[in-house]
């Protein structure tokens, strides 16, 4: 989908019901940046196919924009084809961790016989860990060729959530920091991180960016950016004064 002059947005990437994950890419001059390299191979394949049909004389560089596997299981595959990887310097994560996500994976499956079969390792094929190549600890400037690109620390889903802004087509890839229709996810988070949350919904606030792609749901623009920014404040300010996110388990407190 294309959002802009430079900017595009790949969505409704497969992932776990009900949870559909967004990327995409904006084209410079000289190289094209990816955000985010979805859950799998297959939805790598699809970023990159899309961004190097996009200009295909480009370099591309990828960049994750946090360290949830849904956001970086298609790195090995970009990565087995010369992209370099960028991501937050606390991005690490351990081999037991992503053996784990496909476990869990495989359990969520419906069928008993499906989960006898282990299908999940269908979803999984071709994926391995692979971890960023360039860490990031502080905002970033990126010259892509004909304008900069902005990567911003927007802490607070997880320490190492970033976000990509595009200042001159005011479009803004954000992650997880902002999804649109889903609750927002809290349960990796306390007070704590609730609360850099919050300060990082008002820099994304400041911004104004007239569309805005979020880690999860449909591509936002004008008023829907407000509403989705408001929801997500309203959602933890309510976990700060209840003590708890709004999908913990009843018994789950911080």
């Amino acid at each position: 989908m294309r959002l802009s002059t430079s900017c595009y947005a790949v969505t409704g990437l497969g992932y776990s019901a009900p949870w559909f994950v967004n990327a995409g890419f904006i084209v410079g001059e000289q190289i094209t940046l990816i955000v985010d390299t979805g859950a799998n191979a297959a939805a790598a394949s699809s970023i990159y196919g899309y961004a190097l049909r996009a200009k295909p004389s480009n370099k591309l560089r990828a960049i994750n924009t946090e360290k949830h596997f849904d956001h970086i299981g298609g790195n090995a595959f970009l990565k087995d084809r010369g992209v370099e990887i960028w991501g937050h310097k606390k991005l690490q994560r351990r081999e037991e961790e992503f053996s784990l996500e496909i476990s869990e994976f495989n359990d969520g499956i419906p069928s008993p016989i499906r989960r006898a079969r282990n299908e999940a390792n269908v979803f999984f094929s071709g994926a391995r860990l692979t971890l960023p190549d360039h860490l990031i600890d502080c905002d970033q400037h990126f010259e892509l060729g004909g304008g900069n690109v902005e990567v911003l620390l927007t802490p607070g889903h997880t320490p190492t959530n970033l976000s990509i802004w595009v200042p001159r087509e005011r479009v803004l890839f954000c992650g997880d920091c902002l999804v649109n229709g889903y609750l927002p996810n809290l349960n990796d988070g306390a007070p704590e991180d609730w609360h850099i949350w919050l300060r990082s919904l008002d820099r994304i606030e400041s911004l104004q960016a007239s569309i805005v792609v979020p880690g999860h749901g449909a591509v936002a623009r004008g008023a829907e950016v407000t509403g989705m920014l408001e929801f997500a404040r309203e959602t933890l300010l309510r976990a700060l004064n209840t003590g708890r996110s709004p999908t913990a388990a009843p018994w789950q407190t911080t």
